[in-house]
């Protein structure tokens, strides 16, 4: 069944049927094999085929859609190398996005982090801590006060958005998550750029080593 088109929301007007696609992504609406098919998305956006053919061909070019055999273009399902690659780079971009944050977080931003990180102390559902991290991986990001390293982090994480699952679902790594975030927001309270740098390495590689025991999992 194809789903009516929907009445824009506050702001939407300004954005590209580009910017659509990529909201719908992040949100999940839009998941890793979901066919992508021109007629139901300018539909669902009110707009022509024209415009929404063209963001298509942006979301391939960016690797984001891929095309399957007898189905045509679907949303990537990320392979063993595609997530490799992936958490490479999001290692070197957020621990590099600390590291700055240390060094140039005013202190209203510090006290936002440390308010943050108590106030997931207290939640448990996995869905809603799942929310906040990104929330604060936003927000340290943000405290970099580099332009184009939150440019950067901006675009990967909706690549982040294809990678299915959460580790959120084990409470064991809610809890050692929640540990290391303390860590990340002390460091960068007290000004430490290296260990800020280390602890936000750390916390994604082991976010990495638990994305591939789930991946192994699933074959």
């Amino acid at each position: 069944m194809t789903r009516a088109a929907e009445a824009p929301k506050p702001g939407d007007i300004r954005r590209s049927p580009f910017e659509h696609l990529l909201d719908l992504i992040e949100r999940g609406e839009l998941r890793p094999g979901h066919r992508l098919r021109e007629t139901d998305l300018a539909q669902r956006l009110g707009i022509s085929r024209t415009p929404v053919r063209e963001a298509l061909h942006r979301l391939h070019a960016m690797g984001l859609a891929e095309h399957a055999p007898r189905r045509g273009l679907i949303i990537t399902r990320m392979n063993f190398d595609q997530l490799s690659q992936l958490f490479a780079v999001r290692e070197g971009l957020e621990g590099m996005a600390t590291r700055l944050a240390a060094l140039h977080a005013s202190a209203a931003e510090i006290a936002v982090l440390r308010d943050m990180v108590e106030t997931d102390a207290r939640t448990s559902e996995p869905a809603h801590l799942r929310s906040r991290n990104l929330m604060l991986h936003r927000q340290i990001v943000q405290a970099s006060h580099n332009s184009y390293m939150i440019e950067a982090l901006n675009n990967l994480r909706v690549h982040l958005s294809l990678v299915p699952g959460s580790t959120y679902a084990s409470p064991e790594r809610s809890r050692s998550a929640q540990a290391e975030h303390e860590a990340i927001v002390a460091a960068i309270t007290e000004r430490d750029a290296d260990r800020a740098e280390r602890a936000a390495r750390n916390h994604i590689a082991t976010g990495f080593a638990l994305r591939l025991k789930m991946m192994a999992e699933e074959y």
